[in-house]
């Protein structure tokens, strides 16, 4: 049997110091994706009874806003709790993913590389959470306001799809949410010698333009609502060089 990159197991382990086979990797792969196929079904089928208290949160965000909601097929509301019940499971079973992930990969990392995949994983979460709570505070309040200003005296009454609406909020939690994880990206990409600190000092006016344009794509077209995810993109940008930064000393000093 062909053998790859040898992973040896650690002292106490079953058949210690022996490098695992291909079979073997390949078993260990299907239980963890097995592990994590099980936590999705569950929590999946656990959030599908509580989807329609959930769709109904999501749908009194709109309402205080005025906004009034319509289902066009039969089956709209049902797959709707479908769809919601599915991001949630995602949801619970993204730790346990990344835990296996890490798991996995753990006996062919050094000590410094684990540590670095091990904080890049918890704090990638914590950043995650964090774009969706400010996508939930901050920027869906103005952007659903300003999109139902524009029915204003135009004789024309929003009566908005269940469907587009929730796909709308999922869309924007996601968005929020990845953009969150610059900090985390730029250190990883810092850490493997693809970005330099200089390179992002270097290009700081060109990307500040591109987050104007990117926050121009994703938001209703009013200068508020741009200026307030352009203003967190700059800052998570600032806040990445700082890391990379800091990360560049370290890695400076252990040559010393």
């Amino acid at each position: 049997m062909p053998k790859i990159r040898p992973f040896k197991k650690k002292p106490g382990q079953k058949n210690a110091g022996k490098e695992m086979t291909l079979s073997g990797h390949l078993r260990e792969m299907r239980n963890r994706i097995l592990v994590c196929v099980i936590l999705l079904t569950a929590s999946m089928l656990i959030s599908l009874n509580f989807a329609p208290q959930l769709v109904t949160l999501l749908l009194d965000i709109g309402k205080a806003y005025s906004y009034r909601f319509v289902y066009i097929s039969p089956q709209e509301l049902l797959l709707q709790y479908f769809s919601v019940s599915l991001t949630m499971g995602i949801c619970v079973t993204l730790p346990m993913l990344f835990y296996q992930v890490w798991a996995f990969v753990k006996p062919g990392l050094k000590k410094g590389e684990n540590l670095l995949f091990l904080f890049a994983m918890i704090f990638g979460l914590i950043c995650f959470c964090i774009g969706i709570c400010f996508a939930y505070w901050i920027m869906l309040p103005f952007m659903l306001s300003f999109l139902i200003s524009l029915s204003n005296g135009s004789g024309v009454e929003a009566s908005i799809s269940v469907q587009n609406y929730i796909s709308f909020l999922i869309t924007i939690f996601m968005i929020f949410g990845l953009v969150f994880e610059l900090p985390i990206v730029s250190v990883l990409l810092s850490q493997m010698g693809l970005l330099k600190v200089k390179w992002m000092k270097a290009g700081r006016k060109a990307v500040i333009v591109v987050i104007f344009f990117v926050a121009a794509v994703i938001t209703p077209p009013d200068v508020v609502s741009q200026v307030m995810v352009a203003i967190p993109m700059i800052v998570l940008y600032e806040f990445s060089i700082v890391l990379c930064s800091m990360c560049e000393k370290l890695k400076r000093k252990k040559k010393k």
